[in-house]
């Protein structure tokens, strides 16, 4: 039996009911939030640990130092990797919580368009938080500790500090997991009907500029890493134009009738 996904409800629910029940989600989501944040914090120092592996491998053998210059910086610095992993693990929880909310005011064929980009985002982000972790964290810094030396006669030696690492390691992260999504804003503008492929197409020579100005302000200035994000930037949008081509060319059969590619019942 075909998976199944029913229409819209029947019921027109007051006003007041639709609040109550986005307090109910909202409180939800934020419960959610609220422990994972706590199990976070309490494993903080070794989540700092697990981001902090590409500038230790980066350094040389036993070297290498992280320093704080003010008294309360090391504790904040906690809080900020708290919150920014609590939401990390509890964005499931708050997703399915937005869907169960919107959802009932969807029709079957609304849903089933909708979902998989629901799906999409996280494993996108995921993606592009990989990618930015295992390859080009590394090269970065491994290109940033190579300034160190003597000059003038005066040694160079970096010192970074935990807040400021923080940073920019979220700017990696976040920056790369925003920019994988480009497939889900692209197709969601195809789906309705807002920006087709043969658009998308005429529009390449801009859309490769664009993303070469979004590579350099999203990422620190340099140019290693603003290549290494491009390029997926790249290689994501021309395989968004195929997936398009795809997703047309099956709408289009469907709209002339023909049986093989009508969705099953």
């Amino acid at each position: 039996m075909a998976f199944k996904i029913s229409d819209i409800d029947d019921s027109q629910a007051p006003l007041l009911d639709h609040l109550v029940e986005l307090r109910s989600r909202l409180v939800r989501a934020f419960l959610a939030f609220g422990v994972a944040f706590g199990i976070c914090f309490y494993f903080a120092d070794d989540i700092f640990g697990f981001l902090v592996r590409p500038l230790t491998a980066a350094f040389p053998a036993g070297e290498g130092k992280l320093i704080y210059t003010k008294l309360y910086e090391a504790f904040f610095v906690e809080v900020k990797i708290a919150v920014f992993a609590a939401f990390f693990f509890s964005f499931p929880v708050i997703a399915n919580q937005i869907w169960a909310f919107i959802a009932p005011g969807l029709y079957a064929k609304e849903k089933k368009a909708f979902l998989p980009f629901l799906i999409a985002t996280p494993i996108l982000f995921t993606m592009g938080a990989a990618l930015a972790y295992y390859v080009v964290m590394p090269t970065a810094f491994h290109f940033f500790l190579g300034f160190q030396g003597s000059a003038g006669g005066l040694q160079l030696e970096a010192l970074p500090g935990t807040g400021d690492y923080l940073s920019l390691v979220m700017q990696f992260i976040l920056a790369f997991g925003v920019s994988f999504l480009l497939p889900v804003l692209l197709m969601l503008l195809n789906r309705a009907g807002i920006v087709t492929r043969t658009q998308a197409v005429a529009a390449r020579r801009y859309v490769i500029v664009g993303i070469f100005v979004v590579a350099a302000i999203a990422t620190p200035p340099d140019v290693i890493s603003q290549v290494l994000l491009a390029v997926p930037l790249l290689l994501l949008f021309e395989g968004t134009l195929l997936l398009m081509w795809f997703t047309e060319r099956r709408d289009a059969k469907v709209a002339e009738g023909d049986p093989a590619e009508a969705p099953a019942e």
